[in-house]
């Protein structure tokens, strides 16, 4: 069994470096709105890795846009996320002021904040469902695009566990415990992107294969 895809996958959401988001985000949330939330923002991620799965290729063929391209884009893409980990922030954490002010007003006026913007950009953006795609058209058999999709279901499950643990979790690692943590990964996603960039380039120009 090929788990790339999940290492892959668990370097670029990284909930743990979410931890942060989610605390600011439901401060002054009742016991069972933050159960909510952590119940919401897992699915909605599971769904998005899912959908991307099942989907992403047949919306590449809708534009016109060949896999080869895509890769190269979505590495490039992996590898500015890889970048900002590097730099001790989340690898989908760009939300621009506007979404975070939003998800801030909708948390103020006691809607759940649960999609967004916990789950779209921070966990789930663009790089993650690049990712999906690419991996996606790897998948030779049925049994191994189920596998990707329950790749989904693993990390639903590894954010919901960092969200339920968000308070101790922040009080062991603390911020430059979060940080450490971001940064490995950050290498770790870097490496990846290369390996994914390299493949979409030998497709596009078969003579650097040789």
């Amino acid at each position: 069994m090929d788990y790339k895809p999940l290492i892959t996958l668990l370097a670029i959401v990284n909930p743990l470096a979410i931890v942060p988001f989610f605390i600011h985000y439901t401060q002054g949330f009742p016991r069972e709105q933050r159960q909510r939330t952590i119940l919401i923002s897992s699915f909605s991620c599971f769904v998005v890795i899912a959908t991307s799965a099942m989907a992403g290729l047949h919306i590449l063929d809708f534009f016109g846009i060949s896999l080869a391209s895509f890769q190269v884009g979505g590495g490039m893409l992996l590898l500015t996320s890889a970048l900002n980990m590097l730099n001790a922030q989340p690898a989908e954490a760009k939300a621009t002021t506007h979404e975070m002010q939003d998800g801030a007003e909708k948390a103020a006026m006691g809607a759940s904040i649960a999609v967004v913007p916990l789950t779209i950009p921070l966990l789930t953006g663009p790089a993650t469902m690049s990712t999906v795609v690419i991996y996606a058209e790897k998948a030779k058999t049925f049994w191994q695009l189920a596998t990707l999709v329950g790749y989904g279901v693993v990390i639903a499950l590894a954010t919901a566990a960092c969200f339920a643990l968000a308070q101790p979790i922040a009080r062991v690692l603390g911020k430059t415990g979060i940080n450490v943590m971001t940064r490995l990964m950050g290498l770790i996603l870097a490496a990846l992107a290369v390996e994914v960039m390299s493949d979409g380039l030998v497709k596009l120009f078969p003579a650097l294969g040789h």
